[in-house]
């Protein structure tokens, strides 16, 4: 038999940065975001012997490690151990071996949550395979700890939600963990046009955001009212962003979008830089009323707003900077589990 997961990459579209400690802590996080046709995939298939095979086919990477109780996770596929160290410490032994093999539809670093999505699918996998009883946001929570707290990795909280649950969500962040996944009811007709109308941008550059997010983490910890204030502008996007699309504005969504990239960029150094501005300028002149980059910055995707026709223009108007557009449609699912 094989245990088979898969969960779907998420656009920010309001809020990125608020669901990150210490300001989610401190003043309480607020994040937009959206599911997308792009996966993580993970299958688990049991095997012979005594070992437990790790296989990134997006990577082109294998490893394979004795079947124990504690694998390394210094690795290149480190998510993967990481996810195996914490069930067998939560559930106990893994029964016999197997084989781990995955794959993202984006790159890592890319801005769309990627290596978060793939531990929500790989946690997936493994409570399809044992029968885990685990709920929705206990899912997403495992995975968050298992990367911020087990694996050391800086970052928010956002993309383990959001590749959990799917759909357009507003999500709000507390102190000691605490999450609440708001689900929008937004007409078919308003996210048709928003699709149509939001041009996703690869830059053909890739970023460490936890470089990004450490600097970010530093500024509210030494009380850095610049970057704080920008914190609060963005929470205060998140909200405006929930009215505009729950009210069919879909074409205040590119200036909205602007309001957020600019007080973005003002949370930590690195979030843009000379080329992403060059880009963003560009995609303005051929008709595109806003954008932001995704995730943390620094590379990645970007997106915009094209209003009408625009995203025609704006694409050809960004072929000189060598980056590709990627298709992508809304997906309303999150999590999936299945055997074969």
């Amino acid at each position: 038999m094989i245990f088979r997961a898969k969960a779907p990459l998420r656009i920010g579209l309001a809020g990125g940065g608020t669901d990150v400690s210490p300001y989610c802590n401190r003043y309480g996080g607020a994040v937009l975001n959206a599911s997308v046709s792009l996966f993580a995939q993970a299958s688990i298939e049991p095997i012979l012997g005594k070992e437990v095979q790790f296989h990134a086919t997006d990577l082109g990477v294998k490893e394979q490690h004795p079947l124990q109780e504690t694998l390394p996770t210094n690795g290149r596929l480190n998510l993967a151990a990481g996810v195996f160290n914490r069930i067998t410490k939560d559930f106990g032994p893994i029964p016999q071996a197997f084989r781990l093999t995955t794959s993202v539809d984006a790159p890592a670093g890319s801005g769309l949550g990627t290596s978060s999505t793939l531990v929500v699918a790989i946690v997936g996998a493994f409570a399809e395979w044992l029968r885990l009883p685990l709920g929705e946001y206990e899912i997403a929570n495992l995975a968050y700890e298992i990367e911020r707290e087990d694996l050391k990795l800086a970052g928010g909280r956002q993309d383990q939600y959001a590749a959990t649950f799917g759909g357009v969500n507003f999500m709000e962040f507390f102190d000691q963990g605490r999450v609440i996944v708001n689900p929008l009811r937004i007409k078919p007709e308003y996210l048709n046009e928003l699709e149509h109308n939001l041009l996703l941008y690869f830059t053909a550059t890739s970023r460490k955001s936890a470089d990004i997010i450490a600097v970010q983490s530093k500024n509210v910890v030494d009380n850095n009212q610049g970057s704080i204030e920008a914190m609060h502008q963005l929470k205060h996007q998140s909200s405006i962003m929930k009215e505009v699309l729950l009210k069919g504005n879909i074409d205040e969504i590119g200036p909205v979008l602007d309001f957020g990239f600019q007080h973005k960029k003002a949370m930590a150094p690195g979030i843009s830089n000379e080329r992403i501005d060059q880009i963003y300028t560009k995609a303005l002149a051929a008709g595109a009323t806003g954008g932001k980059i995704s995730g943390a910055g620094g590379g990645g995707f970007m997106m915009f707003y094209c209003p009408l026709n625009t995203c025609y223009a704006v694409r050809a108007a960004l072929e000189e900077f060598g980056g590709t557009p990627k298709d992508f449609q809304f997906v309303q699912h999150g999590l999936l589990t299945w055997t074969i």
